[in-house]
């Protein structure tokens, strides 16, 4: 009798054991489900694109129909330098405002990363960028509707010539001299500007009788020509047939080359350009008395 009630004893714990079992298995279930859901929530979360609108700032000048405009979904992160772009669209610039679409694999997102919309359009030797950044796929960033202004910066020719007005700009603060020369076929007076006791300004007239009238506005760096605007009139009084401009950068090489006709403007000849360089050299030396300072 004692065997058979031990027997039965052994039975019932075997049978209460396989329930702690399986109800152990069904909590490890259960607290496992939540977390593949919270995983393919924060997949979810990720979008497969990005989109919006690009303008340009106000004042900046409308691109030509040559330009290119080269969106890019980039992460910006330190630890991320250097990689390839998420996403990347090359395409004619066309007119703006204009909407955008950049697509590409949520899974090749990384969620502690800093990912912005880079936007750069080219013109020729004219770059319009971004002067504030679009970020997004961060927390609270907009995906769908990024506002992006390009702003328009200033050629180098446009630059070259901007400091050239400045310095033009400040003659009159300069010590100044004059000085005249008559010759077969022309008679010519200058005045010529010193600051610090270098060159810095030669503006020169030229009469060529019934051949015309140059006026030339000559500045000068390191004892060499830099920028030249040239007018070119039938008289000393009349007005301007064309204007030729010609300036160079700190390499040597030809930056502003600008032939102005009326409101027209074509491109200078290298050709007219150095012999406008020329000219400058030998007006700095008849200026100084081949001293050249």
């Amino acid at each position: 009798m004692r065997k058979t009630v031990l027997s039965l004893m052994s039975v019932a714990a075997l049978a209460l054991a396989g329930c702690n079992n399986a109800s152990n298995s069904s909590t490890q279930a259960d607290s496992a489900a939540p977390a593949s859901a919270n995983t393919a929530g924060t997949v979810a979360q990720i979008p497969s694109q990005v989109s919006g609108t690009i303008s340009l700032r106000a004042g900046s000048p409308a691109p030509s129909d040559k330009a290119t405009l080269v969106l890019n979904l980039a992460d910006v992160s330190a630890t991320a330098m250097g990689s390839a772009p998420l996403a990347s669209k090359t395409s004619p610039a066309g007119t703006f405002p204009q909407s955008f679409t950049l697509t590409f694999n949520p899974a090749e997102v990384k969620p502690n990363d800093l990912y912005v919309i880079q936007a750069t359009l080219t013109d020729g030797d004219r770059q319009y960028t971004m002067p504030i950044q679009a970020p997004v796929l961060g927390k609270n960033s907009k995906n769908d509707a990024v506002a992006i202004q390009l702003q328009a910066e200033q050629t180098p020719s446009e630059k070259l010539l901007a400091d050239f007005d400045a310095v033009k700009a400040q003659i009159g603060g300069m010590k100044i001299s004059h000085g005249t020369k008559l010759e077969a076929n022309d008679s010519r007076g200058w005045q010529l500007f010193r600051q610090a006791g270098e060159v810095k300004y030669i503006r020169e007239e030229v009469d060529y009788g019934d051949k015309g009238y140059t006026s030339t506005d000559y500045a000068f760096k390191d004892g060499k020509p830099w920028v030249i605007v040239q007018e070119t009139k039938a008289s000393r009084d009349g007005k301007a047939s064309a204007i030729d401009r010609a300036g160079w950068g700190e390499d040597g090489s030809l930056v502003l080359k600008q032939h102005e006709v009326g409101s027209a403007v074509q491109v200078l000849d290298a050709a007219t350009a150095a012999a406008m360089k020329k000219d400058g050299v030998s007006i700095l030396s008849i200026a100084t008395g081949g001293k050249n300072k």
